[in-house]
């Protein structure tokens, strides 16, 4: 309160306060599940904000997968709200929003057709664009995971797992939507290319303005719903955290250690 008295007083009388931009993705109060009767989100509220990046984290099962599948458009919402800037899109399914880029989806399995060239699999990413911006999209990625620009002709099924989830992610990449949506990108990775993915997705934030739902700001999803939300070094070492996912007692259990990321 205090904060705020002082923020407040900064300004010139008559000047108004600093409006907050609208944010890329507003989820209020959100109840979902895929079984009638059977809530996995409950009541779960998050905000996005524009070139943000934020990771939800919690243990499995928490809904985690869940939230980003509703966000997305495979899951509507039972009550609640899923809105992007501003405009209500919690019904829109994710064919929608990826036409009207924005969101691009990258799941946790699954997520190339391995049958497919590497082109292949990126043409389908971008089969809304015309085709000399789709050839310019495949050049630029290319450009970014260099990887991919050495195995263009290689079917998916051989690459490594770590050149699947960064085909995987160009693939997302291709419409250049607003929202990037990562389940669990690590998955598979060598410590090498997930710092490369990770400084990757970091410049496609900067340059592209695009938000992403990963690692700066935290929120901790516990049985349903938001339990922790703060800045992720502050979590790390937070009791609550450590309670959470050890379970009572856990305070005495010395501090964790953060990953390099």
């Amino acid at each position: 309160m205090i904060a705020n008295l002082h923020s407040e007083s900064s300004r010139p009388l008559g000047t108004p306060a600093p409006r907050e931009p609208p944010a890329e993705i507003q989820v209020s109060d959100v109840v979902a599940g895929y079984t009638a009767g059977v809530d996995i989100l409950q009541g779960v509220s998050l905000r996005l904000a524009p070139r943000e990046i934020v990771c939800i984290l919690g243990p499995n099962g928490c809904g985690k997968s869940t939230l980003l599948k509703l966000i997305a458009g495979f899951l509507r919402p039972r009550t609640g709200r899923v809105s992007f800037r501003g405009e209500e899109a919690g019904g829109m399914p994710v064919h929608l929003k990826v036409r009207q880029r924005l969101v691009g989806f990258v799941p946790q399995t699954d997520n190339v057709f391995g049958a497919l060239s590497v082109r292949e699999n990126l043409v389908l990413g971008g089969q809304f664009l015309a085709g000399t911006q789709r050839a310019r999209r495949i050049e630029a990625l290319c450009e970014t995971y260099p990887v991919l620009k050495r195995r263009l002709r290689a079917p998916a099924a051989a690459l490594s797992s770590g050149e699947r989830q960064v085909l995987s992610l160009a693939r997302a990449l291709m419409p250049q939507p607003r929202v990037l949506l990562l389940d669990e990108p690590s998955a598979g990775l060598s410590p090498k290319t997930l710092v490369e993915v990770f400084d990757a997705i970091e410049a496609t934030r900067t340059q592209e303005g695009i938000a992403v739902l990963m690692v700066d700001r935290a929120c901790v999803l516990s049985a349903g719903t938001v339990a922790l939300e703060d800045e992720a070094h502050k979590l790390v070492d937070s009791p609550q955290m450590r309670e959470l996912y050890l379970g009572a007692g856990a305070q005495e259990a010395g501090p964790t250690h953060a990953c390099p990321l």
